[in-house]
């Protein structure tokens, strides 16, 4: 994506390193951060520097890649405690885990192999993403308001996005097109980050606080919904960012159309529903307190909550497979059961 004239993708390695976006910093301020070592890219992907579904998967690639660099004596055991190491970083998102067995057998061969296959699968992530936003350009029409939430844009992925990249299809053919965008509390990745996005694309949107989904759906102003996925269970059910069941459910009373954006690799054929899906627990600080610039530019941490109080902040929830209209994946539109799904993945490789 284009910022400030220059084309970047989310994450890339360039020698040794991995580079991506520093997320936390947006959209105040644009900074590229290094990782040198596997244990850097971890604590990027637990600090949330890189997050979205794609992006942690290309990163949890780089870094098997770098772990196989930094292995030497013990080389089984060292990897598989990396291994473990990267996957307890954020262990709701499926795509990590694709990335990093992708790696390890790749890995085994060779520390090239490692380096070759983690840079298939952030190619790979943008053919797939590139695909999404082909197939779902369809359901848009022209004026089509849309409801996002969250950030599922190129921040999310290596580039282009999964509910993002329809969007971006629709808006590069022509189409008129708005973007409703759900702050996204606690982190406000809505708010900071595909308010970014769209804002650098041109796209018309505005930022709506979490509560106002209802009163729009009820006032006739919302035509589509579409989101992302963390983790697709093989009877559809999907995991993605709280408050996504929220928008499934207002949605179906509404009766609008309420559409998930994911790649095959998003998918976990061998998770039979939502109820074996593992949801991350965060920090209650991020609830407790915000983070923010002031208009000097200077950045604070305030509590905007009652001294005392605890919070829960679970990072993800579950939407069942009977409240989606459809799942755009990068081989076309499906329907969210286990027989649309076991179809999907016949024929399905490691490119």
């Amino acid at each position: 994506m284009l910022v400030q004239g220059k084309n970047y993708k989310t994450i890339w390695m360039d020698g040794t390193s991995v580079f991506m976006i520093e997320q936390n910093k947006l959209p105040f301020s644009f900074e590229i951060f290094e990782c040198k070592t596997y244990q850097e890219t971890c604590l990027a992907i637990k600090n949330m520097t890189v997050r979205g579904a794609g992006a942690i998967g290309a990163a949890a690639g780089y870094a098997m890649a770098q772990a196989y660099l930094a292995a030497a004596a013990e080389k089984e055991s060292f990897i598989t405690k990396a291994k473990a190491e990267i996957e307890a970083t954020r262990p709701t998102a499926r795509n990590l885990f694709y990335a990093t067995e992708r790696v390890l057998r790749a890995g085994k061969i060779s520390v090239e192999n490692a380096f070759t296959e983690a840079e298939k699968i952030a190619d790979k992530d943008i053919r797939d993403t590139r695909a999404i936003g082909a197939f779902g350009n369809e359901l848009i029409k022209d004026k089509a308001r849309i409801l996002t939430h969250c950030n599922a844009g190129w921040l999310a992925f290596v580039d282009y996005g999964t509910a993002l990249s329809p969007i971006y299809t629709a808006f590069n053919q022509g189409k008129e097109v708005f973007v409703y965008v759900s702050e996204t509390r606690p982190r406000g990745q809505g708010a900071r980050l595909t308010a970014w996005e769209l804002h650098q694309a041109g796209i018309r949107h505005t930022i709506i606080a979490d509560n106002a989904a209802a009163s729009l759906m009820a006032q006739g102003k919302i035509d589509l919904v579409i989101v992302g996925a963390d983790r697709i269970a093989a009877n559809g059910d999907t995991a993605n960012k709280i408050g996504t069941l929220d928008r499934a459910i207002l949605s179906n009373f509404f009766n609008i159309p309420f559409y998930v954006a994911a790649p095959s690799s998003t998918f976990d054929t061998e998770c039979n529903s939502g109820n074996e899906i593992i949801i991350e627990e965060r920090s209650q600080n991020e609830v407790l307190f915000q983070e923010g610039m002031d208009e000097n530019g200077k950045w604070h941490k305030i509590r905007v909550s009652s001294p005392g109080s605890s919070a829960c902040n679970p990072a993800f929830d579950i939407t069942p497979a009977q409240l989606i209209t459809g799942i755009i994946t990068e081989k076309g539109i499906i329907i969210p059961d286990k027989a649309a799904i076991v179809e999907l993945f016949k024929g399905i490789k490691n490119e």
